[in-house]
């Protein structure tokens, strides 16, 4: 039944995402059907299949209502956890009941999780009850091609709302942290007198709390392809299960020397240790696939059945998606279930391997034949590739399996022993130093690469096979020599596709309420504006590139820290030839001010300034705003930044038409777009560049309306996400959105006019 429940399970998760119309009536057909004809795996399965599917339906269903935005609610709860960062601090709230303060408002009790920003919290630990004032909205991220949806993680970790907690009236303590075994292991640790790093990696490899690394430590891992190693998994399961077995038969010797063989309790000891350790690590889906893949190990090796390993592994696939029905959505269980896949292809059939030389063989073997597939699924997961992983997971694995982990399990075992305890943790913290040395030189070596969207999906598929060809069983030795002989130079000989002469990809990022542009041609590539900086200092630029990014020019419209607030960070972090911004404005960089009647031209592109003249001193902030315009053969751009109507007027002679392309002005505020800009303009497309449900209803109604009696095709970065336009390809130019809305292609006559104003 194994293969059959996690294909129903499966099935459930898939039916629960789609929701077709009429699936309520088809499953109680079915079940009826099967209820007649006396099939009762057929009806084990089919409720399995609902199980998962109400689910989901159930996590799809309790997100908050948009009725309840900006509404003033109390929660009270248990915290998850609690991450400091500065004067702010972030919240995972398990929640436990929630209610409007007023009467009026929508009900709210489906929340059930829920991730809060706090600012100057009062001190909080994970583990205590809190009755807070918060205000929440839908959970939601920026969409931009080929990076981290933030969005989808809210929804594959359960949370259905974010917000932030009001300061009045001020949240309340109404229990102390509960006391659990891990939060206690943790305890103890901050109790001990060890380095930092030492306690951060023992709660790490030993207890499966990963919060406890540093944002650097994550990067070292991630650039070396070692994550893996943090994840509590079946060598961490297994060898505490393994050494609870030897100690328990040990005991059953000395207690009945003639009968031990046949004493059932040691095995049952060991599945009991196993699920212990595995709950106490936190339940993830590695754990709990380890945890039920060695109970089989455990079942197999007592002589009780023999089920074949791809039961095991079927079995744990589907218990995890019935209990956890989200986790199908989460990278890390494909990663841990591929890896074991591919390990059960490997040593299928196989003798054990005898000697010393044996085990390395098989070591470096594995490690060989891993390296390739894992590299493949970290890319379609993440879109990075660790080139040094292969090289540096054969020395790290044996050091981490061999060392570090039984060390630290060992240190726990000795805790009633302090000396010894501490003795084994002392060793574990030199290796660890020395573990982070390596990674470090192989990072300076061979660092992270990112490659470009369109290779990933080619690359991954060739590493993928060359992973199958060694791996599977019984194929000739001159097809794997053959196929790798032809896909390694392949793999080898991708090129990130480039741009063609003469051509524009325009694409207005998606970062909230702020603004900004990438322009890139052949070998050209600008930014207008660089994003906003949020009141916790997270700048939306750093989640768009990998750092050590090159640009030719960057042009900051004015000092607005919804425009110039990434600045510090393409500064510190990108090579930027040049920056442009406004006379008198400050934006915390040396530049070289933008006056109108500049111009220069870049790969048959033409970019040319607008505004503002020399003399600045009486204009506002907003009014110094730098106007670019840029053309490509017959089709034309409009950048007007945070200008009003009176200089609009000023520079609107010197604007050439058509204008393909209009960046509605200060995110299509009302004080920006006026009657004559738009009448006389009429761009066949206007980008808005605002915050999704941004408190400022931008864009405001009369720009909206204004523009669509002028016949222009109207998007939003609050509802399309980000918005690129290519430009010089054809004669008309194209738009693709980042973010699907279901509307649009059937939208007001033919697909133009989907943006709604909040008004």
């Amino acid at each position: 039944m194994a293969l059959p429940a996690a294909v129903a399970a499966m099935a459930g998760v898939g039916l629960g995402w789609w929701a077709p119309q009429g699936l309520v009536e088809l499953w109680s057909l079915a079940l009826l059907l099967l209820l007649a004809r006396g099939n009762w795996r057929g009806v084990g399965l089919v409720l399995v299949m609902a199980l998962t599917a109400g689910q989901v339906l159930l996590a799809k269903g309790a997100e908050l209502p948009l009725g309840l935005l900006r509404v003033d609610l109390v929660v009270e709860g248990r915290l998850e956890s609690v991450e400091e960062e500065g004067q702010l601090t972030r919240l995972l709230l398990r929640v436990d009941d929630c209610r409007p303060l007023t009467d009026e408002s929508l009900p709210c009790d489906r929340l059930r999780r829920v991730r809060l920003s706090h600012y100057q919290a009062p001190e909080m630990s994970p583990g205590e009850r809190w009755a807070l004032t918060v205000r929440l909205r839908p959970p939601g991220g920026f969409a931009n091609p080929g990076t981290f949806d933030y969005g989808a993680w809210l929804w594959r970790e359960g949370i259905q709302a974010t917000g932030y907690v009001r300061s009045e009236p001020p949240g309340e303590r109404l229990w102390p942290r509960d006391v659990s075994p891990r939060r206690l292991a943790l305890d103890h640790l901050e109790a001990q007198q060890l380095p930092p790093l030492t306690a951060r990696w023992l709660a790490a490899l030993t207890l499966g709390a990963g919060e406890h690394l540093t944002r650097e430590e994550w990067d070292l891992l991630n650039a070396t392809g070692t994550t893996h190693l943090m994840v509590i998994s079946g060598l961490h399961v297994g060898l505490v299960a393994t050494f609870t077995l030897l100690m328990a038969r040990g005991l059953a010797r000395l207690v009945a020397p003639r009968h031990w063989r046949l004493a059932v309790w040691p095995w049952w000891l060991a599945g009991v240790v196993a699920i212990g350790y595995a709950w106490l690590a936190g339940l993830q889906p590695p754990a709990m696939r380890a945890m039920i893949m060695t109970l089989v190990g455990l079942w197999v090796a007592s002589g009780r059945h023999a089920p074949g390993p791809w039961q095991a592994w079927w079995l744990a696939l589907g218990l995890i998606v019935v209990l956890d029905p989200l986790s199908v959505w989460r990278p890390g269980l494909w990663l841990s279930f591929v890896a074991v896949a591919l390990l059960i292809l490997i040593w299928q059939g196989r003798p054990r391997p005898a000697g010393a030389r044996g085990w390395a063989w098989a070591l470096l073997r594995t490690q060989l034949l891993l390296a390739p597939l894992m590299a493949a699924a970290v890319l379609l997961a993440f879109a990075r590739l660790a080139p040094a992983a292969p090289l540096v997971n054969l020395v790290a694995v044996p050091v981490v399996s061999s060392l570090l982990v039984p060390l630290g399990l060992l240190g726990w075992l000795f805790t009633p022993m302090p000396a010894l305890s501490q003795l084994c943790w002392w060793l574990f913290g030199r290796i660890a130093l020395v573990l982070i040395a390596l990674l470090e030189l192989a990072v300076a070596w061979l660092p992270l690469w990112w490659p470009s969207p369109e290779m990933t999906v080619p690359l991954a598929l060739m590493l993928g096979l060359i992973a199958l060809l060694w791996a599977l069983p019984g194929l000739a030795a001159t097809l794997r020599v053959g196929g790798s002989l032809l896909l390694v130079p392949a793999m080898l000989g991708l090129t990130e596709p480039r741009q063609e002469p003469g051509t524009l990809r325009v694409r207005v990022q998606d970062v909230g309420q702020g603004q900004l542009v990438e322009l890139r041609s052949a070998n050209y590539r600008m930014l207008y504006d660089a994003g906003p900086r949020f009141a916790s200092g997270f700048a939306p630029l750093a989640a768009l590139w990998p750092p050590g990014q090159r640009f030719d020019r960057v042009m900051v419209s004015h000092d607005d820290i919804d425009h110039a607030g990434g600045v510090s960070l393409l500064a510190e972090e990108h090579h930027v030839d040049e920056f442009l911004a406004p006379p008198g404005e400050a934006i915390g960089v040396s530049f070289t001010p933008c006056l109108m009647g500049q111009h220069w031209q870049r790969d048959g592109v033409t970019y040319r300034v607008l505004w503002p003249p020399e003399d600045t001193a009486a204009l506002s902030s907003n009014d110094r705003s730098c106007v670019l315009e840029v053309t490509v053969g017959r089709q034309r751009l409009l950048f007007t930044g945070d200008v009003g109507r009176e200089v609009e007027r000023a520079f609107l002679l010197d604007v050439e038409r058509p204008v393909t392309a209009l960046l509605a002005g200060h995110h299509g505020s009302r004080t920006s777009s006026g009657p004559l800009l738009v009448q006389s303009l009429a761009p066949r497309h206007v980008i808005y560049s605002a915050g999704r449900r941004n408190a400022f209803g931008h864009p405001h109604d009369e720009v909206v309306r204004r523009f669509r009696r002028a016949g222009s095709c109207q998007w939003s970065t609050a509802l399309d996400g980000a918005v690129t336009l290519w430009l010089g390809k054809a004669e008309d130019s194209s738009v693709q959105s980042a973010r699907v809305i279901p509307w649009r292609r059937s939208g007001v006559e033919g697909g133009c006019h989907a943006v709604e104003s909040p008004h």
